[in-house]
């Protein structure tokens, strides 16, 4: 039997778009989050009381906040992706990430006036994640400019952050890869190693893009150099990634212009991901 490809994994769900409650809308904005209450409310989840301690208004203290100049995001304009699913083969190539196992999933969607749209979903670096709270030995954890990212060396393959996680942004890898990626190397070539047999692996905003272009006093955002690869590809400049902490960047600035959610903010998770809704239908 072929392997299922990332565009057969798609599914459908409605989303209710309406310009007064965009939680609500981040809710149901994609069935693969429908199980997220179910693991973060449960007596045995770590990360249980704090979304208790939410629902009934209480004090939350919370899991990370920034020490760095950085706090890298990124914007995706709903009303502008034309799911073409340039960023998914971008860095599957760059990242030389499996490709029926991408670390960004493009989904169709519709909005309760059934219109059409697209919703791209990378790791979305929870401030307070799930996934770094549970981890038994801290193979996954918070850098200080905001980014969650993994210690492939520390992994013991215990997937406790793949069932932690409320968005289905983690894969596991079950054997040694030997497979030819099909993106290579016409959306790119492979920047870094193959992850090991065993491990968790997840989408890190190209870290090694941001990283070596700092050294170089690039921006990352505005020199493509150092910009995760999603980002440079997309042929509507759906997606804009900066420092969320500089007000003058162009991702701050068209946070504070626009209406934006962020997908399960119920949840406490303060994902540094923000989508900008489809106009049509709200």
């Amino acid at each position: 039997m072929a392997k299922k490809t990332s565009k057969n994994r798609k599914r459908k769900v409605v989303v209710k778009l309406t310009r007064g409650d965009f939680i609500k809308l981040a809710t149901a904005a994609v069935g693969s989050i429908i199980a997220a209450p179910l693991l973060t409310t449960g007596p045995l989840s770590p990360f249980g009381e704090l979304k208790q301690q939410q629902l009934e208004g209480g004090d939350v203290e919370l899991g990370h906040v920034q020490t760095g100049e950085y706090h890298w995001g990124m914007v995706i304009n709903l009303d502008t992706c034309i799911g073409c699913e340039y960023c998914t083969r971008a860095c599957t190539a760059t990242n030389d990430v499996k490709a029926d196992d991408p670390w960004c999933v493009v989904t169709e969607e519709k909005t309760t006036a059934g219109h059409t749209f697209f919703l791209s979903r990378p790791c979305l670096h929870c401030q307070n994640a799930p996934c770094v709270e549970v981890c038994p030995v801290k193979a996954t954890y918070h850098r200080e400019d905001g980014l969650v990212v993994m210690d492939y060396d520390r992994c013991i393959g215990c997937r406790y952050c793949q069932v932690a996680c409320p968005y289905e942004a983690r894969q596991f890898n079950w054997e040694e890869r030997t497979d030819e990626n099909p993106y290579v190397p016409a959306w790119g070539n492979p920047e870094i190693e193959r992850r090991p047999r065993g491990v968790i692996e997840k989408c890190t905003f190209c870290i090694h893009r941001i990283d070596a272009g700092l050294e170089k006093g690039l921006v990352p955002g505005e020199h493509r150099e150092a910009t995760p690869a999603c980002v440079v590809i997309c042929p509507v400049g759906a997606r804009i990634f900066g420092n969320l902490k500089n007000p003058n960047s162009k991702i701050s600035q068209l946070i504070m212009e626009n209406p934006t959610l962020r997908l399960r903010n119920d949840l406490g998770t303060e994902t540094s991901v923000y989508y900008i809704p489809p106009k049509e239908g709200i």
